[in-house]
């Protein structure tokens, strides 16, 4: 069995300029798949409330919702540390529902770790979950769940305002922290600036890792493709070549043959 990656292994991997590779993962059979893989980091994103279940933003995905996705990729992962994405109103409340809501992710998922989103506005939260022995990962820049106040998926360019939320969210005890949507001379900044690792999406080459939804990078999500998305295999198509086939072949009578009956 493969030794588990650890929140001490990331930094020495920052230390030492080895790139951070991470992917989402919303189930056990992809789950699977990108662990065997060689990923180190799998975040079970709040983004499956687009990519699984249809919405238009992230912002309906339920605690429940996450702790469910969150438990069956658990069970598909061996080596990848599995962070949980904290969703919308599960811990903008009270810190005490905060500190709770992080917990159940350790406690009925088997995951490492937990992300929220927010800057210095949450640094309070971070510090909070991190003082339960809870591991946080923070994200900064564009953030989805603000995405109503911030009028838009837009590119995130307050050079002062990022380096603070940077500095704030390490202060306050975060492992790590996802720099979405920002320019990459920032991030670069951002990366120098702190000793905890960066984890870049649309926040260009110089993070520390890279992170994408692992349905953009297959090809299996074709409502959006931000720019950052760079798409690797186009498993929609094959799928839909696979399905007409076997649609073909049932009508036809093709299927099933001989050697498929008993």
């Amino acid at each position: 069995m493969a030794k588990q990656i650890t929140v001490t292994d990331l930094f020495k991997m920052k230390k030492e300029g080895q790139k951070i590779a991470a992917l989402t993962a919303y189930d056990y059979p992809f789950a699977k798949i990108v662990d065997e893989s060689g990923i180190h980091m799998i975040l079970v994103g709040d983004s499956l409330g687009m990519v699984v279940q249809g919405e238009t933003s992230t912002l309906p995905v339920t605690m429940d919702d996450m702790i469910y996705h969150t438990r069956i990729v658990s069970k598909g992962v061996e080596q990848a540390m599995v962070i949980g994405d904290m969703p919308f109103m599960s811990y903008q409340i009270s810190v005490e529902e905060a500190v709770f809501n992080a917990g159940r992710f350790l406690k009925e998922t088997g995951a490492t770790a937990v992300k929220l989103e927010g800057g210095a506005s949450v640094s309070h939260l971070i510090k909070a979950i991190t003082s339960a022995s809870i591991p946080v990962q923070a994200h900064i820049g564009l953030t989805p769940q603000s995405v109503h106040q911030m009028g838009g998926f837009k590119v995130q360019r307050d050079e002062d305002r990022l380096l603070k939320d940077a500095h704030e969210v390490e202060a306050a005890g975060a492992f790590s922290v996802v720099l979405e949507g920002i320019p990459s001379d920032i991030s670069k900044k951002i990366t120098k600036a702190l000793s905890i690792p960066t984890i870049g999406i649309g926040a260009g080459p110089d993070c520390d890792g890279q992170i994408l939804v692992l349905h953009d990078l297959l090809g299996l999500y074709d409502r959006h493709r931000p720019k950052f998305v760079k798409q690797y295999v186009d498993l929609g198509k094959a799928a839909r070549d696979g399905i007409k086939a076997y649609v073909s072949e049932v009508q036809e009578g093709k299927f099933p043959a001989k050697e498929h009956s008993y």
